[in-house]
């Protein structure tokens, strides 16, 4: 997977984007999961159709903590572990629209152990210790 260019998925892959809590999907990573993958209107987080929803802003679309978007990671790590049947194809959330930097986010991510099925992009790859 180049980084954060999917334009097709498998049959058991699963896109993962940056997502806000009101379920907004305007531009972006969120804006492709919608018009491509499945993402709901009005739905932000969690699995919709062929995409999951990582909330990285709040519902004014104002970036979240990065303590509050490593609960979201945490949840997600823990959804991707208990449906092994899936493969997620993680963008590198956060790192667009809500303007944190892969060196901010990667790590919220790699301080947990990454079930086998969730692969990462290579732009957090470089921050894995």
């Amino acid at each position: 997977m180049k980084d954060d260019i999917i334009k097709t998925l498998k049959d058991n892959e699963i896109f993962v984007f940056g997502s806000n809590y009101a379920g907004r999907h305007g531009a972006g990573a969120a804006l492709q999961a919608q018009r491509k993958f499945g993402a709901i209107n009005g739905q932000g987080i969690g699995l919709m159709g062929k995409s999951y929803g990582i909330a990285t802003k709040d519902r004014k679309i104002r970036s979240l903590s990065l303590e509050a978007i490593e609960n979201q990671i945490l949840k997600f790590l823990v959804f991707a572990k208990n449906h092994s049947e899936l493969t997620f194809l993680v963008t590198a959330i956060g790192c667009g629209l809500a303007g944190f930097k892969p060196k901010q986010i990667a790590p919220l991510f790699f301080k947990y152990k990454i079930p086998i099925n969730v692969r990462m992009p290579k732009s957090f790859l470089m921050f894995k210790e």
